[in-house]
């Protein structure tokens, strides 16, 4: 929780994003950039899961440039497209066709209708003339001679909508399929046309079965999405791809799906599918607020694509296509010539055949599977916002920039890999812009953060205790910066000094470039030892080092580690002097006092330099005990108050002793082993014998102190300890003697 106040407004900051992506999910406010990388990356995906391969059930019959050169240009004379629909019918034996194009308007090149005018004007005198052109004329009428040729025949002509001030209308609609006041339309959104180009009437009354061939193109002008019901004058008409199917399929009666009811009303406020029934047999077809479906394109398009055969019209009119090659098939007439400006950009292909759009459609219809974007999507993309936004401004914050980057790539990959899992293997078409709009920023906001106002700080704190405090020390302390200053403060403390004894001798025999380098080496191994034990280097000063615990981080356990600093130190020493014999160079030794107490510690110096450092009584104790140990042959001496945090240590007292600048005496203590299962029998048995011979000491006993020490002696002849106090025994029983020898009483402090 400490951690969470502490990054608030670091946290706060990275949630600017996702409140950003909130709002465009909900539509409070699009972001057009977001809507832009969405389409970019359906169309990544869907060109990634391509499946390719021939389709053999759709045919695509192709007004090509090779058909505009062998047969003329467009639009071609209607007895030629009739002599067309007759080969694919009675020749090739197709099982339904599918016209993308429109014939609005007649066709007057056999001269049809200038023949009956002058029949009925300026030769109407003329009996044999008219007659004869009487006869010529329903030879001469090319839309009849279509219209005989698409009679009772599965054909669905097509179709376009349209939408301008005009409303203009021309040619003949198909029925709806559903009509105008049909309860079940109301919750219907497609899309609405004002105005139409349909075919002749003669036309449309031959083949009543048409189907609008409108594409939707998105924001980016790619068409993605195909409608497969339009709205005109309140009626709702079907596609050409759904009619093509429909007639495919017998017929099936059509009816909205996957109505949501407004509640407590009955009354239907959105559709989301449709529903093909005939007989026992049910089709469901996803569609979205536009009462569209996306298109399940299956290769790059055109001739060469590979998806769909194409036909060249002119080798059906010619008769180079053997008869029945197409027999059974679905038949599509358009064209891929650009100059007849039937190409579309869609996402597999800038330049993509108008007419392989609706062949697609077709063919994912009949598979019954389309890619499909659900009525849930927002509600997904709104949870996948939450869940990653809220994570990552939580969490990054909290993490090592490593750690940041490991995460954020993580979650994107677990995003990125649900979205892929659910579109190939779902179909499902979900929004992913949002939530890669939300990582990315989250991460950059964090870092940009991090690194602007947090390391402002946390580098200004390096600056100040990088040279005292060790790196891993530092690490911790640039989790909260705010919380050290080089301001001066009261707190307990550990304080270590630590001289270099035989470094006289080192220096005398010694040039002072080796001296130096010896020196320098002999410290940089101390130091390790000391921050590897969290401690704080005050100074070096000659051949002493001046170390502290319990600042600038708060460490209740500093008496304990600065007591393990120096038993690793003394260690350090010994494995130097065992390379110093190696060499051929003289012992060194250390003298270690430390101290625990109520210091005072800061920024102090002059104006002109400072240093971060502590001061008080408990640091001067520290430096006085470290000159105590040589005067007691111990490597380390430890004041009462050390000992005592430290009590897991087998100490062995040492004196009371009255240091400079004290008046009550001090007790001093060095380690002699760190648990109590590191000390062997012989050094508990030394310790028991020890604390007898310093009770003797103190109550005066004198004989009883010399023959514990004698025992001690005995076993640690060159203990400098016990030959201090062997010292002082043989002193005071030297004194008593000479007093009895005159006659005084011993006990006489005159």
């Amino acid at each position: 929780m400490k951690a969470i106040l502490r990054h608030g407004p670091r946290m706060a900051v990275s949630l600017l994003p996702v409140l950003l992506a909130l709002l465009h999910v909900v539509g409070l406010w699009s972001m057009e950039p977001l809507q832009r990388l969405d389409q970019i990356i359906y169309d990544t995906r869907l060109k990634a899961a391509l499946p390719g391969g021939l389709d053999e059930r759709v045919v695509i019959v192709d007004i090509d440039e090779k058909s505009l050169a062998e047969q003329g240009r467009w639009p071609w004379p209607r007895d030629r497209v009739a002599e067309l629909v007759d080969e694919l019918f009675d020749r090739q034996g197709v099982l339904a066709l599918g016209l993308d194009m429109v014939f609005a308007e007649p066709d007057e090149s056999a001269g049809h209708a200038r023949l009956q005018a002058l029949a009925q004007g300026p030769l109407a005198d003329e009996p044999a003339l008219a007659t004869r052109l009487q006869a010529l004329l329903p030879e001469l009428d090319l839309d009849a001679r279509l219209a005989r040729a698409l009679q009772d025949r599965p054909v669905v002509l097509g179709y376009y909508f349209t939408s301008d001030r005009q409303a203009r209308t021309s040619g003949v609609l198909p029925a709806p399929v559903l009509p105008a006041g049909d309860p079940q339309a109301r919750g219907l959104r497609a899309t609405r046309w004002d105005g139409y180009g349909a075919n002749l009437p003669v036309l449309a009354k031959a083949a009543p079965r048409a189907g609008f061939f409108n594409a939707l193109a998105d924001s980016d002008g790619v068409v993605r999405s195909l409608p497969l019901l339009a709205e005109h004058g309140g009626q709702h008409y079907e596609s050409l791809a759904l009619a093509v199917m429909r007639l495919v399929l017998g017929d099936p009666e059509l009816a909205l799906a996957r109505v949501t009811d407004a509640p407590g009303h009955g009354s239907p406020v959105a559709v989301h599918g449709l529903r093909l029934q005939r007989q026992d047999r049910v089709r469901l077809i996803d569609i979205d607020e536009r009462a569209a479906t996306l298109v399940p394109f299956r290769g790059p398009g055109g001739p060469q694509g590979g998806s769909f055969r194409y036909v060249p019209a002119t080798d059906l009119l010619t008769g180079r296509v053997p008869a029945g090659s197409l027999q059974g098939r679905i038949v599509l007439l358009g064209t891929s010539a650009p100059g007849l400006m039937d190409l579309r950009a869609t996402p597999v292909s800038e330049t993509y055949p108008g007419v392989e759009v609706h062949a697609n459609l077709i063919a994912g219809l009949l598979d019954e599977h389309l890619p499909v974007r659900p009525d849930y999507a927002r509600g997904v993309e709104l949870m996948q916002v939450l869940l990653a936004g809220l994570l990552l401004a939580l969490a990054l914050p909290l993490l090592s920039p490593l750690g940041a980057l490991l995460l954020s790539a993580a979650t994107l990959l677990a995003m990125v890999g649900l979205n892929l899992w659910l579109f190939s293997a779902q179909a499902l078409v979900l929004p992913l812009a949002s939530v890669l709009f939300v990582i990315a920023l989250v991460f950059v906001l964090d870092m940009s953060y991090g690194y602007l106002v947090e390391s402002r700080s946390k580098r200004h704190l390096a600056q100040l205790f990088g040279t005292y405090v060790p790196p891993e020390l530092v690490d911790e302390m640039l989790d909260d910066p705010q919380r050290y200053s080089m301001q001066a403060q009261t707190r307990e403390m550990t304080v270590m000094f630590c001289d270099m004894r035989g470094f006289t001798t080192l220096s005398e025999r010694m040039p002072p470039t080796e001296l130096q380098a010896l020196l320098n080496r002999v410290f940089s191994r101390l130091t390790r030892v000391i921050r590897r034990r969290r401690g704080t280097i005050d100074k070096y000063m000659g051949d002493c080092i001046m170390a502290f615990w319990g600042a600038p981080l708060d460490e209740p356990r500093h008496a304990a580690l600065a007591v393990q600093t120096a038993w690793d130190m003394v260690e350090e020493i010994a494995a130097i002097n065992r390379e110093h014999a190696e060499a051929g160079l003289p012992p060194i030794a250390v003298g270690i006092g430390l101290n625990t107490g109520e210091v005072c510690v800061g920024d102090m110096g002059s104006d002109v330099r400072r240093s971060y450092t502590v001061v008080g009584d408990a640091v001067n104790l520290a430096s006085r005990l470290e000159g105590l140990s040589k005067v007691y042959g111990a490597a380390v001496v430890a004041g009462e108050s050390t000992r005592a945090q430290a009590n897991g240590w087998h100490w062995q007292e040492l004196d009371r002793v009255q240091v400079k600048g004290r008046v009550e005496a001090v007790t001093i203590f060095t380690p002699r082993a760190p648990t109590a299962g590191d000390a062997t029998p012989d050094l508990r048995a030394e310790l028991e014998l020890w604390a007898l011979a310093l009770a003797a000491w103190r109550a005066g006993d004198a004989p009883t102190c010399r023959r514990h020490l004698l025992q001690l002696q005995a076993a640690s002849a060159e203990n400098v300890l016990y030959r201090l106090y062997a010292q002082r025994v043989a002193s005071l029983q030297t004194s008593a003697a000479g007093l009895q020898t005159s006659g005084a009483d011993p006990s006489d402090d005159s």
